[in-house]
């Protein structure tokens, strides 16, 4: 247990959270221990930092049994604690002398957060997350570099942490940089002003095992900089390790930066992220929903889809009108979150009071009617044309996963009182087509897009 990584100690300490929260009056376990973490392990005793003196003596007065007996719980192992503040941690640690390349890359950090098994794969982003899983794996041995592009707020940035916490979770000592390409720039302008001498820098350089550099289009116009990344790059590939970029663009179409880099970044593996489908948005909500404590609120599937729906384009905006609408059900208060309330919660963010009026059966049935050509009464009515048929399900389709507090029966009287077999048997075919069929996905995402810019 001694030599456990960061990682690992901080799953544990989420573990062990997780028991305390179960058997701890809520205030009291918000107050004194939700900020605490393990700050490291010297032989049997665990050195755990809270938020301050007060937390100490409640904790080493009134909770210390429970305590040890939630760590025995999860590790499995008898462990001693002992509880420090956090301007205790800072006073006491061990001062060592300041070696030039250890102050490189001091911005470079992972988020521990931002993993594989929280990253939701669709098929907007299947590749790529499948071309990180592997270089992770073997880092160096294949798709060096791996360039990762993609429009802001896709999850780009997320499976570049992922890549760097799975190569060090495999191997606590490898060395792993990941940086901004910004904070590259700045740490470099940083070392020139103490130290002229670059041959240091690339000499520390050589012995990163993995080298990740995100938002790469940000080195544009910066001459200097780019030469020392052409070189850095060189290095590292030349001895067998890992680069992975991301940017906003694919190589051939950054701007301002050297052709030989273009070159370089474009002799791996490229991939691209799309914007997220409507069911990867919907499975982003529910596991951030399960990873964020906040399953004390019921979320109404209806819920769920109108926040897909509304904000597929970036992930980022996406989780953003997740947490107005927790936070409004919150101040609300109430423990439901249905349609309705999501409606209230996110108006200001898309601009209309009226969101839940906005889209209804009939505009549904006069938007597919248009797109194939027909009138709303012909796609209503009884007609058993293959062409009709098939518009008539994907109207059924649409409303099923636009009107999302819709029930089937709803679906049914819309079509001149169709029977729920009928209209789950429509909903089903044209599912299963766009699993296969190239023309079906192509028109559901026109049509879908099509709805929200309604």
């Amino acid at each position: 247990m001694a030599n456990i990584s960061i990682s690992e100690s901080i799953k544990i300490w989420d573990r062990v959270l997780e028991t305390l929260k179960e058997r701890l009056d809520r205030n009291i376990f918000e107050q004194f221990f939700a900020d605490s973490y393990i700050y490291t392990i010297q032989g049997d005793t665990l050195i755990i930092v809270v938020n301050g003196k007060l937390a100490v003596t409640l904790i080493e007065k009134q909770h210390q049994e429970l305590l040890n007996e939630a760590i025995l719980e999860v590790t499995q192992t008898v462990f001693k604690t002992k509880l420090i503040t956090e301007e205790e941690k800072i006073k006491n640690a061990p001062k060592e002398p300041v070696k030039t390349e250890e102050v490189v890359f001091k911005n470079s950090r992972l988020n521990f957060n931002l993993t594989f098994d929280n990253y939701i794969v669709g098929s907007c982003n299947r590749t790529a997350a499948q071309a990180a899983l592997m270089i992770a794996a073997t880092p160096g041995k294949m798709f060096n570099p791996l360039f990762i592009y993609s429009e802001s707020g896709l999850g780009k940035t997320h499976l570049l942490h992922a890549v760097g916490n799975k190569i060090k979770f495999a191997n606590p000592n490898a060395k792993v940089v990941c940086i901004t390409a910004d904070d590259f720039f700045n740490e470099y302008v940083s070392f020139l002003t103490t130290n002229k001498d670059t041959g240091v820098l690339r000499d520390y350089c050589r012995n990163i095992d993995a080298f990740l550099i995100d938002d790469i289009q940000f080195l544009k116009d910066k001459t200097r900089t780019q030469e020392l990344f052409y070189f850095i790059f060189n290095d590292l590939i030349s001895l067998g390790k890992q680069i992975v970029i991301t940017s906003d663009r694919m190589p051939k179409d950054l701007q301002d930066i050297e052709d030989r880099l273009i070159t370089r970044f474009s002799s791996g593996l490229t991939v691209n992220i799309e914007e997220p489908d409507h069911e990867t948005c919907v499975s982003i909500l529910k596991l951030k929903i399960q990873n964020n404590n906040i399953s004390e609120l019921e979320f109404d599937d209806s819920a769920l889809e109108l926040l897909a729906s509304k904000f597929s384009r970036n992930i980022r905006e996406l989780e953003g009108a997740l947490n107005k609408l927790v936070y409004f059900a919150i101040m609300k208060p109430t423990s439901r979150v249905d349609v309705a309330l999501t409606c209230e919660a996110i108006s200001s963010l898309t601009g209309s009071k009226f969101i839940q009026d906005e889209i209804n059966e009939q505009s549904i049935i006069s938007l597919v009617a248009d797109y194939y050509n027909l009138t709303p009464s012909v796609l209503t009515g009884n007609s058993h044309t293959s062409q009709i048929v098939l518009a008539r399900h994907v109207a059924m389709y649409l409303m099923r996963v636009t009107l999302t507090d819709i029930s089937l029966k709803k679906i049914g009287a819309a079509f001149g009182g169709k029977d729920h077999s009928t209209v789950m048997s429509g909903i089903s075919k044209v599912e299963k087509l766009l699993k296969t069929d190239a023309s079906m996905q192509a028109a559901i995402k026109e049509l879908k897009e099509m709805v929200k810019d309604k």
